[in-house]
């Protein structure tokens, strides 16, 4: 079989100016291309680099794979960005991995979200999400303290871009703790992202993760719990905290926690999973406050790099090694399809 891959590398060079620092962090690095490539040339498929974008459409429309694994992100602050290549693939018929281009979407914003997994059962923290104004914000940020009094949510809170994904615009000072800086973070994060900012009650508690593939019915792969090397409660898994996750955090898989509770976890994300309609592979987060899961956001094209990729952690934690996970998320969309 000829499988194509779809992807988005982090390209070289300075950023665009005004930019954030993080514009493209999620996207790959050669060594997760090879590595994703290697696992299917390893089943005896053909494998085509397609890249995104303009070459991807170009070498789709000369020389169409069979099949297409697809962990392409998507440029610029659209919330249709990750949806582009399925929608592209639906329409020349070209069978791929992962979720359809509605729940891509979706995922990405995380208000949407939120309120389709509350209507599924699923615990969420409470929030309300604050729309940019159409001109540069240039206030005294007067107006910001009221609203946080109106919507019943007291301090701390945490604040993050609703449509983008790899901690973007999380920062160690997202975690508002006083009333003066809450309008201040949130127009940064206005200006930076150029989008709406969800404003979450801050759940101090574990951070964990939950790793699911396959469907009809999916399963868990494994649950890791984020432990922070200095104990706090006030713990944020933050772009800083990524950037530098070997000095600054341990990875619990599986993790250390109550029966029940796990058992509960467990079956939010499976809950989440099938109502955000995710297929072959996903990554859960979650926060855990007095024994309760809260769902934090979902991850249907959660990142494989082969050696910090979340899901790739819990996988060898579990015995999976990176190319069996590739081969796994390749097996579920072939059975999906019907595609031998």
């Amino acid at each position: 079989m000829h499988i194509g891959i779809a992807f988005d590398l982090k390209p070289a060079g300075t950023l665009p100016a005004g930019a954030p620092d993080d514009l493209h962090e999620e996207f790959d690095s050669p060594d997760t291309v090879h590595s994703i490539a290697e696992a299917l040339r390893a089943l005896g498929h053909t494998v085509s680099e397609l890249g995104s974008g303009k070459p991807l459409l170009e070498a789709l429309l000369k020389n169409p794979p069979d099949f297409v694994f697809n962990f392409s992100e998507g440029t610029g602050i659209s919330r249709n960005r990750e949806a582009r290549v399925p929608a592209v693939l639906e329409m020349l018929g070209i069978p791929f991995t992962g979720s359809d281009p509605l729940t891509l979407a979706l995922s990405l914003d995380k208000d949407f979200t939120r309120r389709i997994v509350a209507d599924a059962g699923v615990e969420i923290p409470k929030g309300f999400v604050l729309q940019p104004p159409k001109r540069l914000y240039d206030g005294e940020f007067a107006e910001f303290p009221p609203l946080l009094e109106a919507s019943g949510l007291t301090l701390p809170v945490i604040l993050k871009p609703t449509c983008e994904g790899s901690s973007k615009g999380i920062r160690n000072r997202s975690l508002i703790e006083t009333a003066e800086a809450f309008g201040p973070m949130v127009v940064e994060l206005w200006n930076a992202y150029q989008q709406p900012v969800l404003v979450e009650e801050f759940i101090a508690g574990e951070e964990v993760t939950v790793g699911i593939l396959g469907n009809d019915p999916p399963e868990v792969l494994g649950v890791m719990r984020v432990v922070p090397k200095v104990p706090t409660d006030r713990f944020v898994y933050s772009l800083e905290v990524k950037r530098n996750y070997e000095s600054l955090v341990d990875y619990e898989c599986p993790p250390k926690l109550p029966g029940l509770v796990l058992r509960d976890l467990e079956q939010s994300a499976l809950a989440a999973y099938e109502a955000v309609g995710c297929r072959d592979v996903a990554r859960i987060d979650y926060r855990i406050r007095d024994g309760v899961p809260y769902f934090i956001e979902v991850n249907p094209l959660p990142g494989l790099n082969p050696i910090s990729g979340d899901l790739v952690l819990i996988a060898n934690a579990m015995g999976v090694t990176h190319a069996e996970l590739v081969q796994r998320i390749f097996a579920a969309a072939c059975i999906r399809q019907g595609v031998k």
